[in-house]
């Protein structure tokens, strides 16, 4: 049976790059290397960055972990059974009558496909619960963000990202991070609940 399909390096993904691949992302020897005069107004932010340092994104990514290690322990869990069954099975095989071992068979592969059903609702709801802690995180952020900016003079903002090289002495980020950081030192939540079969909200 598949494992829960949760990333733990990937819990806070806000545009499919890792946790640790934001941790990683400043600026490296080629734009040092290009450098050149401050550009008036234009500032640069990365939102990834920002996530991976605040404290809120650092709570955040520690707890949907450890909603998603509980999840896998509970599958985990229900899974040993159906598996000590299924080779119990297959030992007596020799000695049961054709119609009984299929019967038995059929029962452990009902039993598996539910405790499946189970896995993919739990990895559901942790995605759900992921999309909902980034988007506290993003509205908390959004006016700390226009406060810094404002008080920068910047009048364009650039994804850090996109940038290939130049002057960095634009970029919010760690400005950004303070200021979150003073609004929002911490975050917490449960496990989002999810009707069975229903998917998990998309990311905004």
């Amino acid at each position: 049976m598949n494992r829960l399909k949760v990333a733990a390096c990937a819990v806070l993904a806000m545009s499919g790059a890792s946790v640790g691949a934001w941790a990683a992302e400043p600026a490296g020897a080629g734009q040092t290397e290009l450098g050149g005069p401050a550009v008036a107004g234009v500032c640069l932010l990365s939102q990834q960055a920002v996530l991976a340092n605040a404290k809120a994104g650092v709570a955040a990514s520690a707890r949907l972990k450890q909603l998603a290690d509980q999840a896998q322990a509970e599958v985990d869990g229900e899974r040993g059974p159906i598996q000590a069954d299924a080779k119990a099975l297959a030992a007596q095989k020799a000695g049961l009558k054709p119609a009984e071992f299929q019967q038995r068979e059929q029962a452990l592969g009902t039993r598996l496909t539910a405790l499946q059903q189970k896995a993919d609702q739990r990895s559901r709801e942790i995605e759900a619960t992921r999309v909902k802690a980034l988007g506290r995180i993003a509205t908390e952020a959004q006016p700390v963000i226009a406060a810094v900016y404002k008080a920068r003079g910047c009048g364009l903002l650039i994804d850090r990202g996109t940038v290939l090289g130049g002057n960095m002495a634009g970029d919010l980020t760690a400005a950004v991070v303070q200021g979150l950081d003073a609004k929002l030192a911490s975050l917490t939540f449960e496990r989002e609940t999810l009707p069975a079969g229903q998917p998990a909200p998309a990311a905004r």
